[in-house]
């Protein structure tokens, strides 16, 4: 199993940030790889993705999530991961994103990508462009603040 945590620091409300997060179908704007996300219900999601030439299917399952905190989540189809994002309030005007991930590599592609730490880089980047998605908005696209245990 391979893992990967990484913080930005973003200059908005933690409640900004943490909306913007919960907005899974407009992922593909700052998540380089991911061609769409569907919300097929309040906690589950099916995406569909394009790494370094493969193409996967899956769906994934929100396993906890209070507003303003967390958003927990992992596979029921496809690829094994799971992983959780924090929203740390640092003002009234600043919040520390940190996204924290499991997954299990398939095939020998994904197994060199990770022990290059091509993974790593991945989420550092797309968390950079959530950072300019979201600063250039100033307000997110919408929100769910729904509580799931």
């Amino acid at each position: 199993m391979e893992s990967v945590t990484k913080s930005i620091d973003v200059d908005v409300p933690v409640s900004t940030a943490y909306n913007q997060w919960t907005q899974f179908e407009d992922f593909p704007h700052f998540m380089e790889g991911v061609e769409e996300i569907r919300q097929l219900t309040d906690t589950t999601t099916h995406w569909k993705t394009k790494v370094g030439g493969t193409e996967h299917e899956f769906d994934a399952r929100i396993t906890e999530q209070h507003p303003d905190e967390r958003v927990a989540w992992s596979s029921t189809t496809g690829p094994d991961h799971a992983g959780v994002v924090t929203f740390h309030r640092l003002s009234d005007a600043q919040t520390r994103v940190t996204v924290q991930m499991d997954w299990d590599p398939e095939g020998a592609k994904e197994k060199v990508g990770a022990a290059l730490n091509f993974d790593d880089r991945r989420v550092e980047g797309d968390l950079k462009k959530f950072k300019s998605f979201i600063e250039s908005r100033g307000a997110e696209t919408g929100a769910w603040r729904g509580d799931v245990s």
